[in-house]
């Protein structure tokens, strides 16, 4: 197995009254592309902030390559690269000018700098001034600098937050290209999407505590692996759904609700006959996402 490079143990923060962090203990080892999926306020940005060395914990232990921030942060900055949600940067300084102050502070050549503007996609861009950038630019840019320093550590928090579909595929592309690097990812975020095709690990956070944390095939077996998604006028009884053929279980909603099944080619026809007396106005039938798998451990979805 590859070695461990980031190590939490029993990691709690609290704001006042409230327990951003609570408990955690996460262990993940070189190469990994491990995601933290959950809602707003689930604690994935505090969670990270301590890893990255921003904050400290109140309680617990993190240790990064086998080193703590307070006696080693000189030596981790060089080996861990950051994405913020949102970077501001000079806006009156060019695309290249800008890549080449952050290269600075790694002794980064010409080389790299040109070759970070072609990973990134702005090699036209270079003489571009910051403020003609657009969202999805500013963030690749971004993207481009964490990754100037070669870090053995990529953390990216929600780095395509308010990005059009067209920009949020282009961060992706880009990602899925550093890869075979041997690169360690950690990557917060809110979009289901994102984590199941970037991620081949998931860990699931709600409320500063982990929920599940294991392979993206296991989590999503774990539900059985299809879903029926419905809206009815009226409530269906759960003794009535019981009755399906390979049920798992049951999450109502409002004006209908998520039936996790086995197998939907047997369900499915069980479902509408004793769905029928509610008045199914809409129904879907998939495979669970990892959204299905938060439902299911909270009861509600990862955008409530």
């Amino acid at each position: 197995m590859h070695p461990i490079v980031i190590e939490l143990k029993g990691v709690v923060k609290t704001f006042r009254a409230l327990r951003a962090v609570d408990g955690v203990d996460l262990t993940i080892r070189r190469g990994e592309y491990v995601g933290l999926l959950g809602p707003n306020g689930a604690g994935k940005t505090t969670l990270v902030e301590m890893i990255e060395g921003i904050q400290a914990p109140d309680d617990g232990e993190i240790h990064i390559f086998g080193k703590s921030w307070a006696d080693s942060a000189e030596e981790l900055r060089k080996r861990v690269g950051l994405c913020l949600q949102e970077t501001h940067f000079m806006d009156k300084i060019r695309v290249r000018e800008t890549m080449k102050l952050f290269g600075s502070f790694h002794d980064s050549t010409e080389e790299r700098v040109d070759e970070m503007l072609g990973l990134v996609n702005l090699t036209d861009k270079s003489r571009d001034f910051v403020v003609n950038l657009s969202g999805g630019q500013k963030q690749r840019l971004a993207l481009g600098i964490a990754l100037l320093s070669r870090p053995e550590i990529l953390i990216l928090d929600e780095p395509t937050t308010g990005l059009d579909p067209h920009a949020r595929r282009e961060i992706w592309k880009i990602l899925g290209d550093i890869r075979n690097a041997g690169t360690t990812l950690i990557l917060t975020t809110h979009y289901m999407e994102e984590a199941e095709h970037l991620c081949e690990r998931i860990v699931v956070m709600d409320k500063g505590r982990v929920l599940a944390d294991g392979p993206k095939r296991e989590l999503l077996a774990s539900m059985g692996g299809e879903t029926i998604s419905f809206r009815a006028k009226k409530k269906i009884a759960e003794k009535s759904l019981r009755r399906v053929p390979g049920f798992l279980s049951y999450i109502p909603q409002d004006g209908g609700g998520r039936v996790f099944v086995s197998r939907m080619r047997d369900a499915l026809p069980v479902f509408l006959s004793a769905a029928k007396s509610a008045g199914i106005t809409d129904i879907e039938c998939r495979r669970s996402t990892l959204d299905d798998v938060f439902i299911h451990m909270t009861g509600r979805t990862l955008n409530e």
